[in-house]
């Protein structure tokens, strides 16, 4: 059975006296400057905005502390309830050890939108082109964040009999088995990334929730493919139909979270298609 040696990597990126900085924070740090420094760039293009309110570059400086916070939130939150509830009700403690991970996207995805959400209706934006703007960046830190889980040798795929790069991971058993963590870095952050680049280039921010939309439906749908490569958590398995031994299984909690996502990105879509969402999305 052909398969590949997963590389040692020590999940400590360095180490700063007695701090140790992992690579999983390093990927969310690089995820959201790489985002923020896009979004200035995007922000200053006048023509992408008319007749839209245009983010000034402090707007940005400011959104980026707003979007890390309701991203580690979101995620962490999210995980809990979505993925090991029982566990954190009887250990509540755990809920506050980040650093042993445990981050939700849909949970992430969900804080950072009730908080650029919040920072609009402050600054008098609008909120749905400030959310298209944040969808426009976002594959990059989702390309950073698999990364991470790749190096870490976490939420690997399932076992891959004969594919010849079947990664043999840590902990993971003798079989070898798909690098999902990349094919979602692929998929989520770089084909999702050019998507959102030709979208912006095509309609700019001139139809609130377009781009929002787009982002929305195309990461359900990348991450319900991925989903055919992962193999399900632990203490979920699969929720309905197949096994953790099969070779393809049912339905995971990835793919159920991403289903709405998929139909309230066509639903958003369709609304900014046909101008529904111009008016009244300016915040007060």
């Amino acid at each position: 059975m052909p398969s590949l040696t997963f590389p040692i990597i020590d999940p400590i990126a360095f180490s700063i006296g007695p701090l140790a900085i992992r690579w999983y924070a390093l990927a969310y740090v690089t995820g959201l400057l790489g985002g923020w420094y896009y979004a200035k760039r995007l922000a200053a293009r006048t023509a992408l905005w008319r007749p839209q309110p245009q983010p000034k570059p402090l707007d940005i400086d400011d959104l980026i502390v707003w979007v890390a916070l309701g991203v580690v939130l979101g995620g962490r939150i999210g995980y809990v309830l979505f993925y090991n509830l029982g566990t954190y009700l009887a250990q509540p403690l755990e809920i506050l050890a980040v650093w042993r991970g445990g981050m939700s996207f849909h949970g992430g995805l969900i804080g950072a939108a009730l908080a650029i959400v919040l920072f609009s209706r402050r600054r008098g934006l609008n909120a749905l082109t400030m959310l298209d703007l944040a969808s426009t960046v976002a594959p990059i830190g989702l390309f950073f964040g698999r990364i991470a889980n790749f190096i870490n040798g976490e939420l690997w795929g399932r076992v891959a009999i004969d594919f010849p790069f079947g990664v043999v991971f840590p902990h993971a058993g003798p079989l070898p088995r798909h690098p999902s963590q990349l094919y979602e870095a692929v998929g989520e952050g770089l084909v999702l990334f050019v998507v959102m680049a030709v979208a912006v280039r095509l309609f700019g921010f001139r139809r609130p929730g377009l781009l929002g939309g787009i982002f929305i439906l195309g990461y359900a749908i990348a991450r319900i493919v991925c989903e055919f490569f992962r193999e399900p958590d632990e203490q979920l398995g699969f929720l309905f139909g197949g096994s953790v031994q099969a070779l393809s299984g049912g339905i995971t909690m990835g793919m159920l979270l991403s289903v709405p996502m998929a139909l309230l990105g066509m639903v958003v879509i369709g609304a900014a298609l046909r101008g529904a969402t111009r008016s009244g999305a300016r915040a007060a």
